[in-house]
């Protein structure tokens, strides 16, 4: 099993200054209005399974070099496998990202907004600061703030080059595969004031809005701003923080206080089942591009393994234990070349989420839930959170969001949804 889980993110960064990328930034930001922000478009790799991970390829240094992220929406610190040298790195080493005496040091605001609420453990302001990051999968990475030069192209062809600041991992411990061993890193895209999409808000370059498009068939793409958001036909929802009243979240956020998580977390919802109620109701939800399959806590899941059950009853399908790709396989009477093939023994999940006195739903097909194995088997993308941790939390991963443009908008604090073709750049 691929468990590819982002969250929850131990090292909670919160604060960055006006400016963390020096003097170079500066003259290059006089160049451009202040009213004139961009939208970055970049085309994905990977696929839900085998693979289990979306990436995508940035350049970094000048001259510029690519280097291949897994896309994580849970996490906000951007950081790259890094020759300092490496302990416990996954690539080879003329792979990894190589520092050139480009360390932040201590004595930064940033690296006091790392550290927030506690002080950098410094013994001297010239120190180069440090960090450290655990997943929920018991994944870490350790290493040192770095400020370089980022190659990011528009859809017309031009491009900038922004000083951005990312951690350099030079001490890895994987128990699983984050970053995935195709990765060279992990791109963070969380709302915390680090993400590599909120310093470029803050540099005037883009909107603070992202989004992405998963295909079933592979690829995608990613985007930063709103210029490539349909102006029709998207479906939204609020997104708060756990604890938080949404009106207290946009305070809050105005305000430019740290709230209580940055993941994307939206609610109240409940789950149909075949356009039914189910009467599981209330359910936040958490979604991350980092999260390969999707998770509920332990009622939920049991319920909804239970009405799938109940549903297969009587139909050409049969339990199959050898088959340990996931925790609940099926068994045809010939394998399965693909989910197309069983979709219709399957009935749509639909998430309704209440937004005052509006409904907004997010349909989940079979094919946004079901995986076919490489024994030819269909198998259960959704998964038992309490059993890796996640007992309140219900994260909805890649699985259930191919097909489907997600857009995470910070500035509006709302998430939203439009199916799409994802194998098509947007023009």
């Amino acid at each position: 099993m691929n468990l590819r889980l982002s969250l929850p993110l131990i090292l909670v960064l919160i604060i960055v200054p006006q400016s963390i990328q020096g003097s170079g930034l500066k003259t290059f930001l006089n160049t451009l209005s202040p009213k004139s922000p961009y939208s970055f478009v970049f085309p994905l790799s990977g696929n839900v399974f085998p693979l289990g991970y979306y990436s995508v390829s940035l350049q970094i240094g000048n001259p510029p070099k690519d280097f291949t992220f897994d896309v994580d929406t849970g996490s906000d610190l951007t950081w790259v496998q890094c020759d300092a040298p490496c302990s416990g790195c996954t690539v080879r080493t003329e792979l990894q990202y190589k520092p050139k005496s480009n360390t932040v040091p201590c004595s930064d605001p940033i690296c006091s907004a790392l550290h927030w609420p506690k002080k950098p453990e410094c013994q001297n302001p010239k120190d180069q600061c440090d960090y450290e990051i655990e997943y929920a999968d018991q994944g870490s990475s350790i290493g040192a703030l770095v400020v370089d030069q980022f190659s990011l192209k528009l859809l017309d062809g031009s491009s900038f080059v922004p000083r951005l600041a990312f951690g350099c991992g030079y001490d890895q411990h994987f128990l699983s595969a984050h970053p995935p061993p195709a990765t060279v890193g992990v791109l963070g895209l969380g709302k915390g004031k680090i993400s590599i999409l909120t310093q470029l808000v803050s540099a005037g370059l883009t909107r603070n809005v992202l989004g992405h498009c998963l295909s079933s068939k592979g690829g995608g793409f990613l985007f930063f701003g709103d210029n490539v958001i349909p102006s029709t036909g998207v479906s939204w929802t609020t997104l708060v923080s756990p604890g938080f009243d949404s009106r207290w979240e946009r305070l809050f956020t105005m305000l430019g206080f740290p709230t209580k998580s940055n993941h994307y977390t939206t609610g109240p919802a409940e789950l149909l089942y075949n356009g039914k109620p189910t009467g599981l109701s209330g359910l936040k939800l958490i979604f991350d591009s980092g999260s390969t399959y999707t998770y509920f806590n332990s009622k939920t899941y049991q319920a909804i393994v239970n009405l799938i059950g109940n549903d297969l009853k009587g139909k050409p399908l049969k339990d199959v234990k050898e088959d340990k790709t996931l925790a609940i396989c099926w068994k045809g009477a010939t394998p399965l070349k693909s989910v197309l093939e069983a979709k219709n023994l399957f009935k749509t999940l639909t998430i309704n989420f209440k937004n005052g006195r509006t409904n907004s739903q997010l349909q989940i097909p079979p094919e946004s839930y079901l995986i076919v194995s490489k024994t030819g088997n269909v198998c259960l993308g959704i998964l038992n959170g309490s059993e890796v941790g996640l007992h309140d939390s219900n994260v909805i991963g890649d699985i259930s969001m191919q097909g489907t443009m997600v857009i995470y908008d910070n500035e509006k604090q709302q998430l939203g949804w439009v199916s799409a073709d994802c194998d098509k750049l947007p023009k």
